[in-house]
């Protein structure tokens, strides 16, 4: 690929820039080789010549494809050089907003000076697991690499943070340690994580400082190891210090300050306990004042100062230990302000024994004051012969006031460092570390001394392990790969190292210099410029003799040599030291007692000897001299010892950017970001990947990118790897511009861009193709609508033209009729004029004729009557003549004929035969017809009365006619003399008339005239109405629906709080339900290891009589116990407490108040009783005699059912000791157990049977005696009666039948039809009773409801008079007084059941000694009696009972029960049978247990069946199966215990047949609640079973799954490929597995019976924590935000809500959590360029924060050229749109929220009774009851 392919037109090249230091352009001619310059066109649309030198043949650096830009690592660029790498930043940093870019191995991270939202508990955690490469660059990204490869590979790490001072280093560094901190959290309540965060604000204070360029610089270098144990939790940490800058401490340049914790101490200086520290401001102090200004806009050191403290006291640090900190601090303050006065020509100086600071000094800590004084301005000067004392000059005594603030400064830093160190040690043995370096960087002032040498000195050291790093990680990965490895050259730094470090180096020269009693600075920089002038790394300067320059790998630096001896010495006097060693503070004299061991060895040099042996005189010391090693020395050592460190890990880099100097939020310096791109280091990993081969492809990838290059007949192969290869020899004829791996393709640099210029011909061919036939489509489009419009221009137009003929033709036929429609009419008149006339003629005539006919037709109509009348009297008398003759003839022939049947008859008659059948049923025929004959005689008569009825009614009739006849007739002949005066009347009443009809048509002509005028009057006024009308209503609608909207905006807004409350409070009460479990867990693990513990030694066991269930002695037991009256609660209240007593006291107050209210109604039913009593004792005085009787026969009948409990509990009692002895002897004799166990249960069935055989006879025999006694009874008081009885038992019979009665049995039965009428009339007289009191107790709650009515009406009108607001709060009001009413009443209720409870136990117990009383008396009964009574038993069958859904076992079958129901029964067990059978049979055993009132019982069963469950779901922690199946069990125990509490509420679906099987005895409510805690543990661990399934398929099934086939392209990919961006990676999941998955769970939910509420909880969450994981996945990651994905994502969802469909799950909520998700996929779809795009935007996104959508247009990047970026214009104009929103400032969902679970009542219709139990649960011993 030569030159000329590459520059060609419209290629884009990088050329450099004064301003921009890199600026693109275009060229627009294509290059040819031996052109002088390159033609080009700026981004301005300005041209430009760029001289091209042509022997070195240099051309401009080529422009990477649009596609690459803004890509997550600088190694996936083709062209990889520094123009290209800076573009790349800023296009992320100020378009994007990202901070953090990948190069290689190192992240590269730009200080924003803003706070940013992407540091939060959940970025934590949703970086927590991901590989490196599959999330957006970030510092956790790098801490979770280095945490799993210390995991993985079980070696330590190392991550090194770097860069200048105001990059961020010490941020990235705490946030770092802060991930560590979170993922690797302690195992034990140490809280060492904490201990570890909270020694940053400590560091902080003492170790930072403000500069010009960062308001927090680190003023040090550390180095924090963070220790891990196996598991890999932090176990402890350690800090390493570097090159303190202890010059700080005295001198600050301007606009800077001194360490913080000066400013902080203070600014707390007013504070009590810091009265006696003497501070005031820090202006008022020399070393804090000297750079100006002492504040930081936006800190206050105040709060950072409680924050340094509450850190100390994390740490462990003593009060009285800060507090000596805190007073050395301000002695050194105090120490700088010391006035020192010169005298006697300045060559001796003294501070005055007055000077409040000295005084303050030396208070503070602790030291001689005259002692300080004297030495602070003399020194010692020791010789061989003598010691002198000299003075000291004020430069002098200030250089050495100076020395000792900074010594102590530095002693007390390493002091803290050192109680740090203590506070995060650990006795626990680590197993493995990462350590954290944050180092300065590089660094270059315009005046550099000995600290900026040992910083770059430092950083070259550090460059020179990052170098030999890279290049390992380039050669392993070309080894794995197999590609031939040829040797890279890239810079290698050693010499500039040795010219540092070396022996005669520069370091060594100074320590030299410093041994010299005369050494100078110049000297110094003489002897550099003797040794090392030919060096190739050092320099001296023309212009000066006293500074050297080094060409450092990132700039050639020039260092003053000026104070290199007195840093490198660190000279402090041995006499202040001594001082400070005598003070009388503890503290103090341990922060330089460390120097005593030291001093000998600095002093004797190399001839020490290992045996130290003391001279008898005291050694004489050398004054003057440092008692320590140099300060470079000591940093050399130092650094060594942290490159071993290093070197012995696995180095993760960070390379802090300061963008700006201004720390202006995302401002980009060009200039700036260059030159520390160069210094970092960051250059130089681009060059050594490009001299390689930098990008990397695999098979799989390439392919799918540039399949648009291959032809049709290599896309038919199915060797993915063999296509690739036959492409790149087609496309790169240059073998050595790529090379095969095993799985990967590389290339040298800009090849991939010049497969992708090809890919983009290709494309751009394609385009152009497609563009052509569009726009001719577009013309032949536009040609055919231009033609349609002539067309219908020709049409409109010719329309018009016809239309005007057509007019014209309309008018003259309109003329022409007009015509003839005239002269028609003129003739038409004539001719009717001539046809009345002929018609008038012709109707004359006609009628004429007519008439003559009608006479002649009449006349001959009369004839036609006669002769009619003369032929029928002909006819009729011919027709009588002939009948008459046939009648004669028929006679004579049936005559003939019945003498002929007569005589055959006469014959039949003779036989006897015939005479039978005659008779037989003739009688009934007789009657019959006898009936039949009177009944028609009957109608006859009636028929006769009728008719002679209607004759005399007729006749009457007649005679009536007759006379109004003759009446009329006579009327008739005066009519003819009226008519003529009736005629005169007529004309003169109709000339009347007429007059009246003209009157009558005048006045109705004006009424009408007047109506006409009052209807339009009304008609006005009605319209004017019906407007005022229509305004009112509209004025009505509006007020009412303002006031509606605004009740039910303010209703549903209530409604609203008042459920997010609910849910609230619901959630909090799970999660304390979670964290409970939680604690219960972790007891049960700290008391598992105490027994482990204790039985260990001794291998000791617990006895087995002990008790397993006393861990759960929590549990409530069954309340069984009486409550007793108010004074008994308040006994018990004051015993509980006054605490729980104040809580409750409002509630005793109502209580009080409702006990007066009742004892009121109680006298007034007192009242009515008494009323009641006094009626019924009169019937009681008629009833005397019966009750007395009564009252004997129910004495007899209890004291023989008394007899016969005590007789059987005794035989009961014989029996049970005879079977267990029996059944004792039986196990002593028989081995076996199994024939012990048949025995055993075989005499448990008898027993039982025999038990059930005697209830039965014992209540036959208890019938029997009491007829027996009362017999006799009857008959002791009835002798009298006898005499009497005998008469009528003697003659006693029964009426239908012959047998004789006995007299006895006559009496006993006529007592018994007495007592049976007595019994009658007293149950009546019951029932009467009852009636009335029913009727008077409805009476009184009629007038209850009436008066509760009034007070409804009445408070229903008061609330329409109120505003809706108010309405809403009196309805709250009016339901809270409600429900607290009904509370009371409830309350009262059950304090009168309790109190009936407490009588009726009382009753039982008395009436139990009774029993007992009686018994005793009864065993002195004679024997005959008791003989007698046996003699007289009946011997009765037993009635075998049905079962009755109970099920009894004996207490020590419990554990059995347990372990066989719960604790080893598999779901597989049960799965063909009743879903939740488990839960059945635990209730029936519970049933069982409240039925023979067993509280015990109940209270072991619950607490059993509660543990062995908690015990299952521990043990199987991670089964869905199991999980779900409990959860279900649970549930339906639940549900079992509410639905048969007895509790109406619970009733209301239960069949009578269900309600007896409810609950007797025991109310179960506080076991309920323990099992809802339960059921919402379960539920919790099943949700965290089916997520921890589901998670790690989520992001690769719904985000990179290619559920369309070749929808997605393939970006180039960098160092960082993502791990399962392979088609073939076992990790990848594809959507079916998810759905498989979650079918999984439905069936195993569905087929254990879970409740569908619960299950459609269970998807909800799951569908929530799909969406949440995707959804972060998605804001994290910059390969997946682009419109193919968009597509992808949008398809995945649909399948997963067509399954939600599919199982009926649509109401669960589930599809409503997969909202945000679906409006970023929208998102990645819509068009993202115009105001109105915006607009949608927003209003699409409802449910995306404004973060969240800002956040993925900043990710949004076209996979292809062609698609468009998201401007930053439109990104601003959308977070303009979304400012009025308040979304939560957090960038992530919170993927572990957890929705609170309702657990709504379910009832089963499934009886207890219908219930089998199958064989396989070995319930054996369980006996149907």
């Amino acid at each position: 690929m030569s030159t000329a392919q590459l520059y060609t037109k419209y290629t884009r090249v990088w050329i450099p820039d004064p301003d921009e230091v890199w600026r693109s352009a275009e060229i627009i001619k294509d290059y040819k080789e031996g052109d002088k310059s390159l033609h080009l066109k700026l981004e301005d649309e300005t041209l430009y010549e760029y001289p091209v030198d042509l022997q070195g043949n240099e051309l401009p650096f080529l422009r990477n494809p649009d596609i690459l830009v803004g890509e997550n690592d600088l190694t996936a660029l083709s062209y990889l050089h520094e123009p290209a790498v800076l573009h790349n930043l800023k296009v992320r940093f100020l378009e994007s907003n990202h901070i953090y870019t990948y190069c290689g191995i190192v992240l590269v991270a730009i200080n924003p000076y803003e706070q940013l939202p992407i540091y939060e508990q959940d970025v934590i955690y949703a970086y927590s697991g991901q590989n490196m490469g599959d999330m957006d660059p970030h510092i956790f990204a790098v801490a979770e690499e280095a945490y799993k490869q210390m995991a993985r590979d079980e070696k330590n790490q190392s991550i090194i943070v770097s860069g200048e001072s105001g990059a961020g280093k010490t941020v990235s560094a705490k946030y770092a340690m802060r991930f560590f901190a979170t993922v690797g959290g302690s195992a034990s309540e140490t809280n060492i994580e904490a201990k570890v965060l909270a020694s940053s604000p400590i560091m902080e204070a003492i170790g930072n400082a403000k500069t010009t360029r960062n308001d927090n610089s680190s003023r040090f270098g550390k180095y924090i190891q963070i220790g891990f144990d196996k598991r890999y939790h932090i176990i402890g940490a350690n800090m390493r210090t570097y090159l303190l800058e202890k010059s700080r401490v005295v001198f600050q340049a301007e606009d800077e300050r001194n360490y913080h914790i000066f400013y902080q101490l203070c600014a707390s200086a007013s504070l009590p306990e810091f009265k006696d520290l003497g501070l005031t401001c820090a202006e008022d102090f020399f070393y804090t004042s000297q750079g100006g200004d002492t504040s930081i806009d936006g800190v206050d050191d105040a709060d950072d100062f409680e924050k340094t403290r509450h850190a100390f006291t994390l740490l462990g640090v003593k009060e009285s230990h800060q507090m000596a900190i805190f007073r050395i601090i301000a002695a050194i303050l105090h120490l700088g302000n010391l006035e020192i006065q010169a005298e006697r020509d300045g060559d001796a100086c003294s501070i005055s024994s007055e000077d409040e600071h000295l005084n303050n000094f030396c208070g503070l800590l602790g030291v001689e004051h005259s002692q300080m004084q004297h030495w602070l301005c003399h020194c010692k000067l020791v010789t061989t012969a003598e010691t002198y004392v000299k003075n000291m000059s004020v430069q002098q005594v200030v250089n050495a006031r100076n020395a000792l603030a900074k010594h102590i400064y530095a002693q007390l830093f390493n002091w803290i460092v050192q109680h740090i160190n203590k506070a995060l040690h650990t006795t626990v043995k680590q197993h493995s570390f990462i350590g954290v370096l944050d180092i300065y960087g590089f660094e270059t002032f315009e005046v550099n001394s000995f600290e900026q040498f040992c910083i770059n000195y430092a950083n070259e050291k550090l460059q020179q392990q990052f170098n030999s790093h890279v290049f390992k990680l380039e050669q392993e990965e070309y080894m794995k790969e197999g590609i031939p490895w040829t040797l890279i050259d890239f810079y290698d730094n050693q010499p500039c190292i040795d010219l540092i470090e070396a022996k005669l180096g520069i370091l060594d020269l100074l320590d030299e210099e410093c041994k010299v009693p005369k050494g100078t600075d110049q000297n110094w920089a003489q002897k550099l410029y003797d040794r090392h002038a030919s060096s190739q790394h050092f320099q001296k300067p023309r212009m000066s003799n006293t500074s050297f320059i080094i060409l450092h790998f990132a700039d050639k630096v020039e260092y003053q040599s000026e104070g290199f001896l007195e840093k490198n010495r660190d000279t402090v006097y041995e006499e202040q030291i001594n001082i400070l060693k005598a003070s009388k503070y503890q503290m103090v004299a341990d922060l330089f007692q460390d120097e005593k061991d030291a001093a000998p060895t600095t002093s004797m040099g190399k001839g020490t000897s290992k045996i130290s042996v003391r001279s008898a005189r005291p050694v004489i010391k050398a004054a003057n001299k440092e008692h320590k090693k140099t300060v470079g020395h000591q940093f050399r050592n130092s650094l060594h010892l942290l490159m071993e460190t290093l070197n012995a890990t696995t180095p993760h880099y960070v390379r802090c950017i300061k963008p700006n100097d201004e720390k202006l939020p995302f401002k980009f310096d060009p200039k700036r970001a260059v030159q520390q791109l160069r210094a970092c280091g960051v250059l130089e990993t681009i060059r050594i990947s490009a001299a390689g081969f930098p990008s990397r492809w695999s098979y799989h990838d390439f392919f799918n990118r540039y399949r648009v290059l291959m032809k049709k007949r290599d896309l038919s192969k199915n060797d993915k790897k063999q296509i690739c290869q036959t492409l790149l020899e087609d496309l790169i004829k240059d073998p050595d511009k790529f090379q095969f791996g095993r799985t990967k393709i590389f290339f040298r640099a800009g090849q991939v861009a010049y497969l992708e210029k090809l890919r983009a011909d290709k494309f751009r061919a394609a385009t152009i193709m497609i563009q052509k036939t569009v726009r001719g489509w577009l013309q032949r489009v536009k040609y055919k609508r231009l033609r349609q419009a002539a067309v219908v221009i020709q049409r409109y137009t010719r329309g018009r033209l016809a239309r005007r003929l057509a007019e014209h033709l309309r008018r003259t036929r309109a003329a022409i009729i007009f015509q003839k429609q005239y002269r028609m009419l003129r003739i038409l008149r004539a001719f009717r004029r001539v046809r009345s006339a002929t018609i008038t003629i012709q109707a004359f005539a006609r009628g004429m004729f007519v008439r003559r006919i009608y006479h002649k037709i009449l006349a001959e109509h009369k004839a036609t009557i006669l002769q009619k009348f003369a032929r029928g009297w002909l006819a009729r008398t011919r027709f009588r003549r002939v009948r008459g003759a046939t009648i004669v003839l028929q006679c004579y022939y049936r005559r003939m004929k019945a003498r002929q049947e007569l005589k055959a008859l006469k014959i039949e008659a003779r036989s006897a035969q015939h005479l039978k059948k005659l008779n037989i049923g003739m009688e009934n025929k007789v009657v019959q017809l006898q009936r039949k004959i009177d009944e028609q005689n009957k109608e006859y008569k009636l028929l006769n009365e009728q008719l002679s009825t209607l004759t005399s009614a007729h006749s009457s009739e007649v005679e009536k006619l007759k006379k109004e006849l003759v009446q009329y007739q006579q009327s008739h002949q005066g009519d003819g003399n009226q008519l003529v005066s009736l005629q005169e009347e007529m004309e003169h009443l109709r000339l009347e008339l007429e007059r009246a009809h003209g009157e009558r048509k005048v006045v109705e002509d004006s009424y009408v005239k007047e109506k006409d005028l009052l209807r339009k009057r009304i008609s006005d006024l009605e319209e004017e109405n019906a407007l005022l009308k229509q305004e009112k209503e509209e004025l009505n609608s509006r007020i009412l629906c303002q006031s509606e909207d605004e009740f039910a905006q303010n209703t549903v807004e209530e409604n609203i709080q008042m459920k997010k409350e609910l849910e609230e409070e619901r959630s909090r009460y799970q999660n304390l339900v979670k964290e409970f479990s939680r604690l219960e867990q972790r007891y049960d693990n700290l008391r598992d290891e105490m027994t482990i513990i204790k039985q260990a030694p001794g291998h000791r066991r617990n006895p087995s009589n002990q008790s397993s269930l006393e861990s759960d002695s929590n549990y409530p037991s069954i309340s069984t116990s009486e409550i007793g009256d108010t004074e008994d609660v308040i006994q018990q209240v004051e015993e509980a407490g006054m605490e729980k007593a104040a809580m409750d006291m409002t509630l005793f107050l109502k209580l009080q108040k409702r006990v007066r209210e009742l004892e009121q109604e109680r006298k007034k039913l007192q009242i009515q009783l008494e009323k009641k009593e006094q009626e019924s004792k009169k019937s009681q005085v008629i009833e005397t005699k019966t009750e007395v009787t009564s009252g004997h026969e129910d004495f007899a009948y209890n004291s023989l059912k008394r007899q016969e409990l005590e007789s059987e509990n005794k035989k009961l009692k014989n029996e049970l000791n005879e079977l267990r002895k029996a059944i004792a002897d039986r196990a002593t004799q028989n081995n076996s157990s199994n024939d012990v166990q048949d025995s055993y249960n075989l005499l448990l069935n008898q027993l039982k049977s025999a038990n059930e055989e005697l209830e039965v006879r014992k209540e036959e025999v208890l019938i029997l005696r009491t007829q027996i006694m009362k017999a006799a009874q009857q008959k002791e008081a009835g002798k009298n009666m006898v005499t009497e009885t005998e008469s009528i038992t003697t003659n006693a019979s029964w009426p239908n039948s012959d047998k004789h009665i006995d007299q006895e049995d006559a009496i006993e039965a006529y007592q018994g039809m007495c007592e049976t009428n007595r019994l009658l009339e007293a149950q009546l007289q019951d029932q009467r009773r009852e009636h009335e009191e029913e009727v008077e107790a409805l009476k009184n709650q009629v007038d209850a409801m009436k008066e509760e009515m009034e007070k409804q009406q009445q408070a229903f009108l008061q609330t329409l008079q109120l505003s809706p607001e108010a309405q809403v709060e009196f309805g709250l009001q009016q339901e809270i007084t409600r429900l607290t009413n009904e509370n009371l009443d409830l309350k009262e209720l059950l304090e009168k059941l309790e109190k009936n409870e407490k009588k009726l136990k009382k009753q039982l117990k008395i009436y139990m000694k009774k029993v007992q009383d009686f018994e005793a008396s009864q065993a002195t009964v004679p024997a005959e009696r008791r003989r007698h009574e046996h003699n007289m038993q009946v011997a009765v069958q037993r009635k075998e009972k049905d079962f009755q859904g109970m099920l009894e076992y004996y207490k020590e079958d419990e554990p059995l029960l347990i372990r066989n129901l719960i604790t080893d029964l598999k779901p597989q067990t049960v799965s063909a049978t009743v879903p939740c059978l488990p839960a059945y049979i635990l209730y029936m055993c519970i049933r069982h247990a409240d039925y023979i009132n067993d509280d015990q019982k109940v209270h072991s069963l619950l607490t059993a069946t509660i543990n062995g469950i908690k015990k299952v779901l521990k043990k199987h922690n991670d089964d869905f199966q199991m999980t779900s199946f409990w959860l279900a069990n649970t549930c339906r125990l639940l549900h079992c215990l509410k639905q048969y509490s007895g509790d109406a509420g619970f009733m209301t679906q239960n069949t009578p047949k269900q309600n007896e099987h409810c609950l007797k005895n025991f109310d179960l409510t506080e076991y309920r609640q323990v099992l809802s805690h339960l059921s919402i543990q379960i539920y919790q661990q099943l949700i965290k079973i089916a997520e921890g399934i589901l998670q790690p398929m989520i992001v690769s099934a719904v985000l990179e799954n290619e559920s369309i086939q070749g929808l997605s392209g393939v970006k180039p990919m960098g160092y960082r490929n993502r791990s399962s961006s392979m088609a073939d990676g076992d990790s990848s999941y594809s959507l079916d597995a998810i759905i498989r998955q979650l079918n999984t769970f439905h069936s195993i939910m569905c087929d254990q019976g879970l409740d569908p509420e619960i299950v459609q909880q269970v998807f909800k969450q799951l569908f929530y924590m799909i969406n949440a994981v995707a959804l972060n996945n998605l804001l994290l990651r910059k390969d997946v935000c682009s419109w193919s994905t968009g597509m992808q994502l949008r398809f995945n969802i649909s399948q997963l809500e067509e399954w939600l469909r599919g199982k009926n799950l649509q109401q669960s909520g589930a599809a409503q959590t997969l909202e945000p998700l679906i409006q970023a996929a929208q998102l990645l779809q819509l068009k993202k360029k115009t105001s109105e795009d915006a607009e949608a935007i927003c209003s699409l996104c409802t449910s995306l924060t404004t973060q969240q959508i800002v956040k993925i247009l900043n990710l949004y990047t076209p996979v292809n050229e062609f698609e468009e970026r998201v401007t930053v214009a439109f990104i601003r104009d959308i977070q303009t749109h979304l400012q009025e929103r308040n979304d939560p400032p957090q960038l992530l969902l919170d993927f572990k929220h957890m929705f609170p679970v309702l657990f709504p009542f379910n009832p089963s219709s499934i009886t207890m009774d219908s219930i089998h139990l199958p064989a396989s649960l070995n319930l054996g011993f369980l006996n149907k009851v």
